[in-house]
């Protein structure tokens, strides 16, 4: 007797699951790439994965752990790491409950706000820079009054590094949270205020636990670009060691009077890229 076949077995071209998704696969690999497509692509590739290869070629492997061990790039590399996260942490604060107003709430204007939240992506860093100044500066529009009233000043600080870092890093933070936020259902969210809670109750107990993904996918992203930030940085917090000068500062300073030190800070940089990219594979390098 021939046993029954189970439901959703592959039974033939008409059934789907993994069996047409091999198929389809055999399939795209037996159509191969034109060749007016194919020379291009590859061009592009050896683009972009050349100029790392040659980092890695002329790295200088051998005074490595002397390089990364001076005091000037362990300065830098501290203070790079704190003022990243730091950042970061601004950025979730202020990010996560504004990526909530843009997926959850409707109101005038809504598309020109989340225009605005997301220039900085597009901005030239330096711009943003002569931004900050000209907002947080001594004489800035807000920064005259912070100096004037409290006594606080901001550009050329550690706190000003950290303030333009979260400028440009908290878009990236706000787009991955809007985003998870609108792939949630909202009902979850609506069950919990008809069941008496408030809602930053709701949002505290039912939100943010569905779009913790999201926030930590944001969160890697916005620390892996604080952490790169050049141009905002030296136009507000200007590149003093110890104080405002961070990795890509000394990257700079470096390939102007030792080459190899710049060489070798390129290289952690690399990595933390690599190491960010491997820890959002999942959500974002998917296959077919």
């Amino acid at each position: 007797m021939t046993a029954p076949l189970k439901s959703g077995a592959a039974t033939g071209p008409r059934t789907g699951g993994p069996w047409r998704r091999r198929v389809r696969s055999r399939t795209r690999l037996r159509g191969g790439a034109p060749l007016p497509l194919l020379v291009p692509a590859l061009i592009g590739l050896v683009f972009l994965v050349l100029p790392l290869l040659a980092l890695l070629v002329r790295a200088p492997w051998s005074s490595m752990p002397e390089l990364l061990t001076s005091e000037e790039v362990w300065q830098a590399l501290r203070l790079s790491l704190i003022c990243a996260t730091a950042a970061t942490a601004v950025s979730m604060v202020i990010g996560v409950p504004l990526a909530w107003l843009l997926a959850r709430v409707e109101f005038p204007g809504r598309g020109l706000v989340r225009a605005l939240v997301t220039l900085p992506l597009v901005l030239p860093p330096v711009v943003g820079g002569v931004a900050l100044l000209m907002a947080l500066g001594r004489n800035g529009v807000v920064g005259q009054w912070l100096d004037s009233w409290f006594g606080i000043t901001l550009p050329f600080t550690t706190t000003g590094v950290i303030l333009a870092e979260a400028f440009v890093a908290m878009p990236f933070l706000v787009i991955s949270v809007e985003g998870t936020l609108r792939a949630a259902d909202p009902r979850y969210e609506e069950a919990a205020t008809t069941l008496g809670a408030s809602r930053f109750t709701a949002f505290r107990r039912v939100t943010l636990p569905l779009i913790a993904p999201g926030i930590a996918a944001g969160a890697v992203l916005a620390w892996a670009r604080a952490l790169g930030e050049f141009g905002a940085t030296i136009t507000f917090a200007g590149n003093f060691p110890g104080r405002t000068q961070t990795m890509p500062l000394a990257v700079y300073l470096a390939l102007q009077s030792d080459p190899q030190a710049a060489v070798a800070l390129s290289l952690v940089l690399l990595a933390v890229s690599i190491a960010v990219l491997a820890g959002l594979r999942d959500r974002w390098m998917t296959t077919s």
